[in-house]
């Protein structure tokens, strides 16, 4: 399920982090334990039994320009979509959770108040596609999408689009998703195809500060600026639209919406 989340600031011009992602997250998370303690202490732990947070978010909508290290909204509004990859029948618990609820965008420089203003589901765009039918789609990032291989150290080798293992590892982690969701021989047999379509503009790289001036602080290596064209059954392509494409989902990187053509 996808929704769009547009947030009304309490004061004029706010100023939130450029590396927003990590607060952002943060808050969205305060808001799922707030309202319900079971489902928090799912979506934190378990993640369908293997740790997976099946949830994204976009990056921001909205005028701004940046001031060092701030991104300073002009007016009083933003918006981004929030993706869940739950029933649709929990659509009207999701937005109970979300509609009127206040929501902190902060580090230890600044902190924007907000509010959300509404929450909006969004159609589903397979929804008139048979179950189990294969699917041959196309899709966008809406944030930066992450792929990258495991070094010794614990961290990651960041691939770039034009990298042959950029969708081998896209792929990898997809069926790592599905295993969770249904099982693992579901995952071994799962068809699933992907390729990179360069769009007019080079591909563009954003590298984004993770737990910024903290002992934990990591840099994180997204890519934009493409599409890809995915080829799976309806639920595992529902499952990408929905958890999205790659790693750090849950802080925001790597979600996508389908194009039309």
């Amino acid at each position: 399920m996808n929704f769009c989340l547009t947030l009304q600031s309490i004061e004029p011009n706010p100023c939130i982090p450029v590396n927003y992602q990590y607060p952002l997250s943060a808050a969205l998370y305060r808001i799922i334990a707030k309202g319900n303690a079971q489902y928090a202490l799912f979506l934190h732990q378990t993640g369908y039994g293997k740790g997976f947070k099946f949830f994204t978010f976009s990056q921001i909508s909205c005028p701004f320009r940046i001031i060092g290290d701030r991104l300073e909204i002009q007016g009083y509004e933003l918006s981004f979509r929030i993706s869940f990859h739950l029933p649709e029948t929990t659509e009207n618990f999701i937005k109970g959770l979300f509609q009127s609820e206040r929501i902190d965008i902060a580090d230890k420089k600044s902190r924007a108040r907000f509010i959300v203003k509404s929450i909006v589901a969004c159609a589903n765009p397979l929804a008139h596609y048979p179950e189990n039918e294969i699917i041959n789609a196309i899709v966008k990032p809406t944030s930066s999408i992450v792929a990258g291989i495991p070094k010794e150290d614990r961290k990651y080798e960041y691939l770039s689009p034009d990298d042959m293992r950029f969708t081998e590892s896209l792929i990898y982690n997809w069926r790592s998703k599905i295993a969770t969701c249904y099982e693992e021989e579901t995952a071994q047999h799962a068809f699933l195809l992907m390729d990179v379509i360069p769009v007019k503009q080079p591909f563009k790289s954003r590298l984004i500060t993770i737990k910024a001036n903290t002992p934990e602080e990591t840099k994180v290596r997204g890519w934009v600026n493409f599409e890809l064209q995915v080829t799976a059954e309806k639920g595992f392509v529902e499952l990408l639209l929905n958890a999205g494409a790659g790693l750090y989902n849950a802080m925001g990187f790597g979600g996508v919406e389908m194009v039309e053509r």
